[in-house]
């Protein structure tokens, strides 16, 4: 199977969506202070703490989840001196990453979290219908073999994702115990 897509150019790597999720906070820190391991030859990797503030306190957010702030009221609110931090950070994250929707978002956003369920790591996806994350996963589901990989599809046909992840052209998210 061949994928038509686009080649992918520039991966952001996210941590700490959820300050009290350490496991990608750590892999962000580890891969900030050295990304010799994440690096490939034509492609940008950039990893990136995306809530510093509930990181430091360790605690899930400071005003509001920031994986649900990523929608066009949110990302569209004005600049004011009350704003929620997350939805302030949501803004942020979108003009360095995105625009959501555009050409010139990332094309590739893995967000990575950690859960009290006990289901290992965990692919999660937004789109059956995306070729080229489809293929991704495939790969990643190979290599990691015999090690299980489920993937876990949240899809809706009329819902419009508001996660960290969505700012990508493919989106992500990686959960493990």
């Amino acid at each position: 199977m061949s994928c038509p897509c686009a080649r992918v150019r520039r991966v952001g790597l996210f941590g700490g969506t959820h300050g009290n999720e350490l496991s990608g906070v750590l892999l962000v820190r580890r891969w900030q202070q050295d990304g010799a391991e994440i690096q490939r030859p034509g492609v940008e990797v950039k990893p990136f703490l995306t809530n510093p503030r509930a990181v430091e306190r360790c605690t899930r957010y400071i005003d509001c989840d920031l994986n649900r702030v990523f929608d066009p009221e949110s990302l569209g609110r004005p600049v004011v001196e009350d704003i929620p931090y997350e939805v302030r950070r949501a803004q942020e994250i979108n003009h360095i990453f995105g625009p959501k929707g555009s050409d010139d978002a990332y094309d590739l956003i893995f967000d990575l979290h950690n859960t009290t369920s006990n289901m290992g790591g965990t692919i999660i996806l937004e789109n059956s219908r995306d070729d080229f994350t489809i293929q991704m996963v495939h790969y990643i589901k190979n290599a990691l073999a015999p090690e299980p990989c489920p993937v876990l599809l949240i899809e809706h046909p009329s819902l419009k994702y508001a996660t960290t992840r969505s700012v990508a052209k493919h989106p992500v998210g990686k959960y493990q115990i």
